[in-house]
């Protein structure tokens, strides 16, 4: 059978998208009598950040589609996009498949998705990492999101209702998709552990403590909110650590300089060995996500990657996200994001020393959960043949 696989990112890209369909894809490889074609963009997701591409596709293939350079600003993502739809439409051009799997985190994808399988007669699964139509309206300017919201809701419920399976990389989105598809069923394969994570050497905090963020930048993590104030009624006690890049950078760099703050080191995207060793050095591991309608339902892929290294974890989340670190995550201190006292209470609440956490890790190692969904996409797949 013949799998076409879809994704923005693949590695070396860094992002949540990136690791889990690159799981996913060498899960598909070890099924019998299946064929898999990738079709990605080269590394994107960061404009500062290139890594090399070590090519090894032996018993898949894989096709990478150039894009312009994008400043994370909306219309140069918007840009860039057109050049991947163009890019996808044209290598599927005459191809035949079984099935074709959109990971989809931009909705886009998920409506290419349903387009080339419309196009092929091929089954459709769709991994759904994010409400766009929810979600994209509340970071544009009010009128724009507005006038945009009744065309990606279109778009959705059409790509949502072409597929043959669909899975919600979070349980949080369950509601919003239930009420919208109350005849749908819905599978639940989170984000996972990757193994390079899993209980790090781990070192007694100094005087002062390492505290350190790993990932995204943006919007919806809201870091120019909280780190400036934390970091200033810290700076005798903590330093923080930013590793990352994204469209909200430069509101944290002024605000940094607005404040004073000189405990704050910023750092650009790092590759997976050298963020492991950045984990090492770190006493505390840092997460904040803003409370806007959208980010309540989601499940940040950064806590599966915190937990498995064992460290103490410091949260500012609210919504489901709040609701797993609470039943699923030991230690680790929440508190209401953008509440600066809240968050210096939590600090003082949490053990400072590293917890094994070998359930957690052994109930979502990414092997496991991408064996998951591979079995399902087969499952579609086999309909078709």
């Amino acid at each position: 059978m013949n799998i076409l696989v879809l994704t923005l990112n693949y590695i070396p890209d860094l992002s949540a998208g990136s690791f889990r369909v690159t799981a996913l894809v060498e899960a598909l490889r070890q099924a019998p009598q299946c064929s898999v074609d990738v079709v990605t963009a080269l590394p994107n997701r960061y404009s500062g950040f290139c890594p090399k591409i070590q090519e090894d596709p032996e018993g898949f293939n894989i096709h990478r589609i150039a894009l312009p350079q994008h400043k994370g600003t909306l219309i140069s993502q918007v840009r860039a996009y057109r050049h991947f739809i163009a890019g996808v439409l044209d290598y599927t051009k005459n191809k035949h498949y079984n099935c074709v799997v959109a990971s989809s985190s931009r909705l886009m994808t998920a409506v290419l998705g349903a387009i080339i399988a419309k196009k092929t007669r091929a089954k459709l699964y769709l991994d759904i990492r994010d409400i766009f139509a929810e979600s994209l309206p509340d970071v544009l300017p009010l009128k724009l999101g507005y006038a945009l919201k009744p065309l990606l809701s279109c778009l959705e419920r059409w790509a949502i209702g072409r597929a043959d399976r669909v899975n919600l990389v979070s349980e949080g989105f369950l509601e919003y998709f239930q009420k919208r598809y109350p005849k749908r069923s819905f599978t639940c394969w989170t984000n996972g552990v990757d193994s390079e994570f899993c209980s790090l050497s781990s070192k007694q905090p100094g005087p002062i403590l390492n505290i350190l963020y790993a990932g995204n930048i943006g919007l919806a993590q809201g870091l120019h909110l909280i780190v400036p104030q934390l970091a200033k009624r810290l700076e005798h006690r903590a330093r923080f650590t930013l590793i990352g890049s994204g469209n909200g950078l430069r509101k944290l760099t002024r605000e940094l300089e607005k404040q004073r703050v000189d405990n704050v080191d910023l750092l650009p995207p790092q590759e997976r060995k050298t963020l492991v060793e950045s984990y090492e050095n770190a006493d505390i591991l840092f997460l904040h996500l803003t409370t806007q309608k959208a980010f309540l339902k989601v499940l940040p892929s950064k806590l599966f990657e915190y937990a498995a290294t064992g460290k103490p974890i410091w949260a500012g989340l609210a919504g489901y996200a709040a609701r797993f670190v609470s039943s699923q995550i030991e230690n680790a201190a929440l508190f209401d994001p953008e509440n600066v006292e809240q968050a210096l209470s939590a600090l003082d609440r949490l053990n400072r020393e590293s917890t094994p956490r070998t359930d957690f890790v052994a109930r979502y190692s990414r092997e496991t959960l991408s064996r998951q969904i591979a079995k399902d996409i087969i499952d579609v797949s086999k309909q078709s043949v």
